[in-house]
């Protein structure tokens, strides 16, 4: 009975330690990945979405990646002053890059696993509207987290906006 209980204790214990290493090395590709070559603005348009589940953008006509464009009326620059005051206080976020006034590189780090997700804004004032691309770097799905994220800042640039520069 021994050499059973034995028997089980290390087949439990060979499972945890390969539970422990899959779980370190998501941490480290989460934590370590780097920026994707095609970020940031290529003949005025944000990248595509690839196939997975795990990006939204204004910019595409594919159904399960597409989200609306954020739209303003009046001037430009309050309301690209409102999504700047919007990114930076998300939380866990960078601005890596910036073209004052016209695009915007956010880097998103979730709470528990540090994965990163990649957030773009490319303004188009002639149109009063601001498009907009949130990925994951890593794995297939998000289970929505991007998607989300992207009504939970159109929710909170509209509220920032002052009502002659509100948002449509």
């Amino acid at each position: 009975m021994r050499l059973a209980d034995a028997s089980a204790g290390s087949a439990g214990s060979l499972h945890m330690r390969r539970l422990t290493a899959l779980l370190s090395l998501l941490i480290a590709a989460g934590c370590s990945a780097t920026p994707p070559a095609e970020l940031g603005v290529h003949q005025e348009q944000l990248a595509t979405c690839p196939a997975s589940p795990n990006c939204v953008s204004s910019q595409t006509t594919d159904a399960q990646h597409r989200v609306e464009p954020l739209r303003y009326r009046g001037a430009a620059a309050p309301a690209w002053q409102a999504l700047e005051e919007t990114v930076k206080a998300l939380p866990r976020s960078s601005v890596v890059a910036r073209d004052r006034g016209s695009y915007l590189q956010v880097e998103l780090r979730s709470a528990l696993f540090r994965f990163v997700d990649d957030l773009e804004f490319l303004a188009v004032p002639e149109q009063h509207l601001i498009h907009l691309r949130a990925a994951s770097r890593v794995g297939y799905w998000d289970l929505g987290v991007n998607r989300r994220r992207v009504e939970a800042i159109r929710q909170a640039f509209g509220e920032r906006l002052a009502p002659e520069n509100g948002a449509d």
